[in-house]
């Protein structure tokens, strides 16, 4: 039986390859999205090198499989996306750890736009701190 990760690329018509399946296999069972390091340190040797691990991750956000954004430390980080529609949620952002999570919230709808406007895309990210670094402030 085929995995998820294979059958959601072939259902793309993409060529199905084990660093493709092993990657977005780990991207889909990340809690949070992930740095190319903390994929990398998570698939240890099975990650293979650096330039080709750098080229399926980018090459999953370009085929809307995940998504790609940079943190507050400016840091690029992947998540899978969800039926390939990763923008149907907000982020929160920790500005102590900087790690970024999905929220299960959807955003709000976009505001009424002056005649010839056209919508591309509306990013809003939320702020603050997660609950570990929240812990024991007061």
């Amino acid at each position: 039986m085929a995995s998820p990760a294979a059958a959601a690329l072939r259902a793309i018509g993409a060529r199905v390859t084990p660093a493709r399946v092993r990657v977005l296999t780990l991207l889909r069972e990340a809690p949070t999205p992930m740095s190319h390091h903390d994929v990398e340190t998570a698939l240890g040797p099975d990650a293979g090198d650096r330039v080709t691990l750098y080229r399926v991750l980018d090459w999953l956000a370009e085929a809307g499989l995940a998504t790609r954004g940079v943190d507050a430390t400016r840091v690029t980080r992947y998540a899978a996306a969800r039926d390939g529609k990763h923008q149907n949620h907000l982020h929160f952002h920790c500005d102590d750890c900087g790690q970024v999570y999905c929220l299960d919230t959807p955003p709000p709808p976009p505001p009424e736009l002056p005649a010839g406007f056209q919508l591309q895309r509306a990013e809003l990210d939320l702020h603050g701190q997660c609950d570990r670094c929240n812990s024991g402030k007061a």
